[in-house]
């Protein structure tokens, strides 16, 4: 049992910016391509920040308003004019070869919706999306099923899976049966939680205690 990498989701022909690229530029590469950030490189490929709607949007509540009820933020922001100006650095990235797991959990620590992906020697090779994460959530409900019944039943020790009924519908997983010793009961729900698809997990087999979600 494995979790999907960052690598077997990302998007592979990335648009990206150099530092001397200008706002208005930037602005329009968004619109063209339908996306809310890109990523900052340098002439060697690596990547040096990222500039996001957050990032650009900065710029324009730098501009006068005399209407306007709060102050305009500090001058430097004012006068960013180029992807080297506005980006956030360092670019917060993600690695190929991470799970779709560790990269959601990076996103939402860090408040972004979109991670640049690296190699070893810190060369753009992707881009991942909250939606690309996502579509691991779109997998067939019989693949989980499968993947249940071989890789966590028939895994776990002290468990026959002849004894456990598997039901997943929408992703939703129900355990029902017999499981003995009774501690293996939440082992096999964690397990299950932890399948790529898996929206939830409630447990009826006859050692539970109670069902859960």
């Amino acid at each position: 049992m494995r979790h999907r990498t960052v690598g077997e989701l990302m998007t592979r022909e990335v648009v990206r910016v150099a530092p001397q690229t200008g706002f208005r530029e930037i602005v329009a590469l968004l619109r063209e391509f339908d996306i809310t950030a890109v990523p900052v490189v340098d002439a060697d490929g690596h990547v040096v920040g990222v500039v996001s709607e957050a990032d650009l949007m900065r710029t324009q509540a730098a501009q006068e308003d005399p209407s306007a009820l709060f102050p305009a933020p500090a001058p430097m922001a004012a006068g960013a004019s180029t992807a080297e100006e506005l980006m956030t650095r360092p670019a917060v990235c993600t690695a190929p070869d991470a799970s779709v797991v560790a990269a959601a959990r990076l996103m939402e620590h860090r408040h972004v919706k979109r991670l640049p992906v690296v190699d070893d020697e810190g060369l753009l090779v992707g881009m991942v999306s909250r939606g690309d994460l996502l579509r691991v959530f779109l997998r067939d409900d019989q693949a989980i099923r499968s993947e249940i019944v071989e890789e966590v039943l028939g895994r776990t020790e002290g468990v026959s899976p002849a004894s456990v009924g598997v039901q997943v519908d929408q992703g939703r997983v129900v355990l029902s049966g017999d499981v003995e010793p009774p501690y293996l009961g939440p082992i096999l729900v964690r397990l299950c939680r932890a399948v790529d698809g898996v929206v939830s997990v409630t447990d009826r087999t006859k050692s539970a205690p109670a069902a859960g979600g």
